[in-house]
């Protein structure tokens, strides 16, 4: 309950100081997809739903996480209703360019290849390529080379840069790819796989989430990666506004705010199923 009243007096907060945070040259002009938001009233959101602390459910079916927080305030600044809209980790930046989302919140790593189809606001998280196992040998690597080997079994979400990540640099180890984490965890758990390769947050909070599977990941990240706001690339003024509006977030503590709630502190983890 307290957490609850804390978020609501960050995401009041913000509201309060948003519109001061917005040039006046903003306007709606070449903006079909700020045009569809103010017009319907509605933002919609495209994110996973499975990837913890960033966006998961709880026990009766209620999206939460870091993203769907900064989701809220986002859709608040602008005086509309949020949807979230549920898609397959791999299916996200393509419905972004169909248009069947406004934007992307979903542990969207910012890469120049992606910026080639689409555009990004961020960061709001900086993380790193880490990988959770039951295994001590590969939980003391220190760089990827070591997990380049024929008999070792890996798991990443598939479209993600884990799997470029490994498909780059681990092209000897056995390589599968899923649509969730909560499968890629699953196959750890049964022993199917040596290793989930994933974000550092992830990697920890499963370790949090599941303490008794002796569950172990790195001491430090294999890579650092800056995480996005993924938006269409064909409405600046979107993009101009959104960029403002994480700027006034940042700004007055509230994203730092989120991310120790999210991030650092787990007492979250009960609500999940």
């Amino acid at each position: 309950m307290l957490k609850s009243w804390i978020r609501i007096s960050l995401f009041a907060a913000f509201v309060s100081v948003s519109a001061a945070a917005l040039p006046a040259h903003v306007s709606a002009q070449d903006s079909p997809v700020l045009d569809r938001i103010v017009e319907t009233g509605t933002l919609r959101v495209g994110m996973s739903g499975t990837q913890p602390p960033f966006n998961m459910k709880t026990r009766d079916g209620t999206p939460m996480g870091l993203e769907v927080d900064l989701a809220n305030a986002l859709a608040a600044a602008m005086k509309v209703e949020l949807k979230i809209v549920e898609i397959p980790f791999a299916d996200l930046l393509t419905s972004l360019q169909n248009g069947d989302v406004d934007m992307v919140l979903s542990g969207i790593t910012i890469t120049a290849d992606r910026s080639r189809s689409v555009s990004f606001v961020g960061p709001y998280v900086v993380s790193g390529k880490s990988i959770l196992t039951k295994s001590a040998n590969l939980a003391a690597v220190q760089e990827a080379g070591e997990l380049n080997e024929s008999d070792i079994r890996l798991v990443t979400l598939r479209n993600s840069t884990s799997e470029q990540f490994v498909r780059a640099n681990l092209p000897d180890a056995q390589l599968t790819t899923v649509d969730s984490y909560d499968e890629a965890i699953e196959m750890l758990r049964a022993g199917q796989t040596g290793a989930v390769v994933a974000d550092v947050p992830i990697c920890v909070i499963t370790m949090l989430r599941y303490p008794n599977e002796g569950f172990a990941t790195l001491n430090q990240p294999l890579t650092l990666e800056p995480i996005g706001i993924a938006v269409p690339a064909n409405d600046p003024q979107l993009q101009n506004l959104v960029r403002n509006y994480l700027t006034a977030l940042e700004g007055t503590g509230i994203l730092e705010a989120l991310r120790q709630a999210w991030l650092e502190d787990g007492s979250w983890i009960a609500a999940l199923p």
